[in-house]
């Protein structure tokens, strides 16, 4: 024997009856391989028909197997189709003798046995399938095809299912297929007849492979888990099967897909129906309902074949029974539907691969995954030496002594050794498992109804749609008492009541989001923390509990990763995606996912609300950044690339000065550079100017429109030049002209604040260096500071604070400050963007006295806290009665206040005492000043 086998174990041999060619072999050989060959005919019957049989070759091909493998799979490629059977079968004698010995001897792993077996499969397939449909072509019996088509199987694809998908074929396994064909190949009024055709080809394939003649079979096979296999022919077409997963498909045809793969035939099409299929298999959210789905599963199996009873070794089912093999596929393939819509990383076909992705991500514990991949290692080595005894299809330990004899002598171990390691590797493995699939009922106390509870409230709870689901009804009563015990240990345990009953009112349905809850019961108090403190938030998660996906992850509470980051991480998401659409679709579900992240962390005290603005903002600018080139190449399918250069989108006000809120529009503005260019070069072509008036439109509605994931913001382009009577995108002809020329001085303000934060890199350079230009030139003092105060008079007149918790608008307050930091940065020519550069610059201008800038930035800074809090606590005007407790509570903590009142009180002292400051500034600025004119 070479070095290509080395032989590290050898069986306890029993003495083979072998013949006289056989026993002329084994001496033959040196004594290791001749012990190797005599114990393995000794042990199994099945191998000594085997080593009988292939005498003549076995000695040879074990010097390379490798290569005498690859010689058997190149002459069944070259089999005539009147030799299919007969070589076919020759050739899975030699292969699972050689594999048999290279697996006893230690010489192969596990996963190089199986993948020799798997590959074999796969081989046998392709080549009898071919073989039909060059028939049928031949006979003229697929319309359409030519003999060029045999190559591709004439679009007939064979998915390989469970072990052979992922490689993990057992010696003695049926192969689990799917035959599919692509109905596009064929003309629609041909289409009976070519389904005809390929049911046909797929019947006699799978006679080739499993009929038993004098030279034995290949590979039984098993077509059932095909869509509906009671009444679909054995090949259905492609369109048909994706329809019926669409529509009726079932958690456990979701996990066999985990494993699916084209095999044999038209590879390329089976890989594009897979494809097409990704959205059953791995669903957008976390589907924790799949625990369930997958428990309810075990216990039919565990019904329908007997497999619950106690862990004894003998005559147990090492595939099916309690810890046995299929325990530790379901684990891993249920947490892999979990979590494997959010991540592709889970997407892996082998069990062993698997657990190792979910240990890297930390879905499981690392020492878990490790000890249950050596434990399944171990089970497959079992069930491999159980089937080699006499190739038979069958996962249970024999029940007499002499049979698990038989097992030991080929695994190497002592009988009693053998059954002691089975049994303490069964029992591991259920006690890994079983937890996650079924935690103990027992422990669930009885949902007793918490004193001073309005049971009024919670019975009315099972009219809810969440709940009309009897699924939906029985995962939340196991939820019950856990849920009412923590809303009796908030600080109004009743005002919490009510905001959970708003929050299940407003849910769609409960599924999913309470077997999300019942796997990580840690997410209830956040959910209580959330309904009992923000209305708002309660309600955005009615209506997209989705977002508690996120909170799963481990990075959710981690230190925000900046705007950077943020727009890798978009573009990452939506790469992923195959139409403009699903794009749009994805940015939506992404930013609302760390939208509430960031109002999470600011109502759990993680982040203040100065920090909270300018991850809103970020997070706002990652996205536009990330969806606009999407724009502009969607609309340049139709339309043609941009003419000229351009376009740019600049961020005004409060977004281009990095601080927004939980509820704030978008202020922007898009500017082009036509240079010349009348008209766009595409399909249906637009002169410049409706050019990019449409395509800012697409913007806006890439942003605002409603869709299957709601809408990511509300976008205002008043600020444009001319306003909104203006259009939607400006010339850089017409926008600069119009700053220079036309603008009044409140414009000039609003361009201090002005950001380009996309677009084309050279337009944004000079939209900067323009900006930049225009706010260094000299003004006289008195006429901006005279239009300021003519500005805050119009605004009083057109608009009242709504109450003490408007923070923004009124005398004192947010707007009138930003109006006097601008003039601040306006007056120095300063680039600055921020609200204190503004009036540190009007100090240094020697119009504003510093203690009063001072205070006209604390104000500001508490106005700020009070605008974000109340903005994440409500979606409208906040009313102190409707806050709550938790409300009442947070905003006063974002303030750094100990108690409302104080806040409340703390406002009002501060309106006035700013009011009085930028009133008097004015009027002292603005004394000897001809304050008549408002234009330009």
């Amino acid at each position: 024997m070479s070095d290509h086998l080395q032989i590290t174990r050898l069986p306890i041999a029993y003495d083979p009856d072998l013949g006289a060619e056989s026993r002329d072999l084994v001496a033959g050989l040196n004594q290791e391989t001749g012990q190797l060959i005599a114990g393995a005919a000794g042990s199994s019957p099945y191998l000594r028909s085997l080593v009988e049989q292939e005498a003549a070759w076995i000695g040879e091909a074990l010097s390379d197997p490798q290569r005498a493998l690859a010689a058997v799979f190149e002459d069944c490629r070259a089999l005539a189709p009147d030799q299919l059977k007969p070589g076919l079968r020759k050739a899975k004698r030699r292969v699972a003798l050689l594999t048999a010995l290279c697996d006893l001897s230690g010489g192969w792993s596990l996963e190089e046995v199986t993948t020799a077996l798997t590959n074999f499969g796969a081989l046998s397939a392709d080549v009898a399938i071919k073989a039909e449909i060059a028939t049928l072509i031949r006979r003229k019996k697929l319309p359409g095809l030519t003999e060029a088509d045999i190559e591709t199987a004439g679009g007939l694809s064979i998915l390989a299912m469970g072990k052979m998908g992922a490689y993990e074929l057992n010696y003695s396994s049926d192969i689990d297929l799917i035959c599919l064909f692509d109905e596009t190949r064929f003309d629609p009024d041909d289409f009976f007849e070519a389904r005809q055709g390929m049911a046909r080809a797929t019947r006699n394939m799978c006679t080739t492979l499993s009929e038993r003649t004098a030279d034995g079979y290949v590979f039984r096979t098993d077509l059932r888990l095909r869509p509906d296999p009671a009444v679909t022919p054995a090949c259905l077409a492609m369109e048909a099967a994706e329809r019926y997963y669409e529509s009726l498909g079932r958690t456990w045809e979701r996990a066999a897909y985990i494993k699916a793969r084209p095999c044999a035939g038209d590879i390329a099409a089976g890989e594009a129906f897979l494809k097409t299929l990704r959205p059953f298999v791995w669903r957008r959210h976390l589907d924790f309902a799949a625990i369930q789905d997958a428990h309810d599963m075990r216990l039919r199996i565990r019904e329908n074949k007997g497999t619950g009873g106690p862990i004894t070794v003998p005559g147990h089912d090492m595939k099916l029974g309690r810890g046995g093999i299929r325990e530790i596929e379901f684990f891993t393939q249920t947490r892999q539907l979990i979590a494997g819509g959010r991540d592709e990383g889970l997407r892996l076909r082998g069990t062993v691969e698997g657990l190792a992705a979910l240990a890297q991500r930390d879905w499981i514990p690392a020492d878990v995954a490790e000890r249950l991949s050596d434990h399944y290692r171990a089970h497959r080595e079992v069930e491999h030496r159980i089937q080699m005894v006499h190739d038979a299809q069958t996962h249970k330990m024999p029940n007499s002594a002499e049979g698990i004899a038989r097992v030991a002598c080929l695994m190497g171990e002592d009988p009693a050794d053998l059954q002691a390691k089975i049994r303490s590797r069964l029992v591991e493995v259920h006690g890994m498992t079983e937890d996650f699939f079924a935690p103990d009922a027992a422990a669930q106390p009885k949902a007793t109804i918490p004193e001073g509870f309005d049971k009024s409230v919670i019975a009315r709870w099972r009219g809810y749609p969440a709940l009309r689901s009897e699924r939906g009804a029985q995962i939340f009563n196991r939820l019950k008492p856990e849920l009412l015990s923590r809303l009796s240990r908030t600080a109004k345990p009743a005002e919490a009541l009510l905001a959970l009953d708003g929050f299940l009112a407003g849910l769609p349905a409960g599924v999913q989001l309470f077997s999300l809850f019942e796997a990580n019961p840690h997410l209830m108090d956040l959910l209580v923390d959330i309904v009992g403190t923000s209305h708002a938030l309660a309600g955005f998660l009615s209506r997209n509990s989705s977002v508690f996906d996120a909170v799963i992850g481990g990075s959710f509470f981690e230190d925000w990763p900046g705007g950077a980051a943020l727009q890798q991480e978009l573009e990452s998401v939506l790469a992923l995606e195959e139409d403009y659409e699903s794009q749009l679709d994805a940015a939506r579900r992404w930013c609302k996912e760390w939208h509430f992240g960031i109002g999470v962390h600011h109502l759990r005290g993680l982040i203040d609300a100065k920090a909270a603005g300018a991850q809103y903002s970020e997070l706002a600018e990652a996205v536009i950044q990330a969806l606009f080139p999407r724009v502009v190449a969607q609309f340049s399918i139709k339309h043609g690339p941009p003419p000229g250069s351009g376009p740019i989108v600049i961020a005004m006000g409060s977004l281009g000065a990095g601080q927004i809120n939980a509820q704030s529009d978008l202020d922007i503005i898009v500017v082009y550079d036509p240079q010349d260019v009348e008209m766009s070069q595409g399909r249906k072509s637009l002169a410049t100017r409706p050019y990019y008036a449409r395509l800012t439109q697409a913007l806006i509605t890439a942003l605002s429109a409603p869709m299957s994931q709601g809408r990511l913001y509300e976008v205002d382009m008043r600020l444009r030049p001319s306003g909104n009577k203006g259009p939607v995108a400006t010339s850089w002809a017409a926008f600069t002209h119009y700053q220079e020329n036309e603008a009044w001085v409140w414009e000039h303000l609003a361009l201090t604040r002005a950001r380009v934060i996309a677009g084309e890199p050279g337009l944004m350079q000079e939209f900067e260096s323009f900006r930049r230009g225009v706010l260094s030139r000299q003004r006289e003092k008195e006429v901006v500071l005279g239009e300021v105060a003519h500005m805050r008079d119009r605004l009083a007149a057109a608009k009242t604070p709504s109450g003490v918790w408007d923070a923004k608008t009124g005398a004192g307050r947010m707007m009138d400050i930003e109006l006097l930091s601008q003039s601040g940065a306006l007056l120095a020519q300063s680039p600055q963007r921020d609200v204190a550069s503004g009036l540190q610059q009007a100090v240094a201008g020697g119009w504003l006295d510093a203690a009063d800038a001072l205070v006209l930035q604390n104000g500001y800074a508490l106005y700020w806290s009070v605008q974000t809090a109340a903005r994440l606590l409500s979606g409208g005007s906040l009313e102190q009665e409707a806050l709550g407790e938790g409300g009442a509570q947070f905003l006063s903590r974002s303030a750094d206040y100990g108690s409302l009142q104080d806040l409340e009180q703390a406002l009002e002292a501060a309106y006035g005492n700013c009011a009085a400051i930028i009133s008097q500034t004015l009027q002292k600025e603005t004394a000897h000043a001809d304050a008549g004119g408002t234009g330009p």
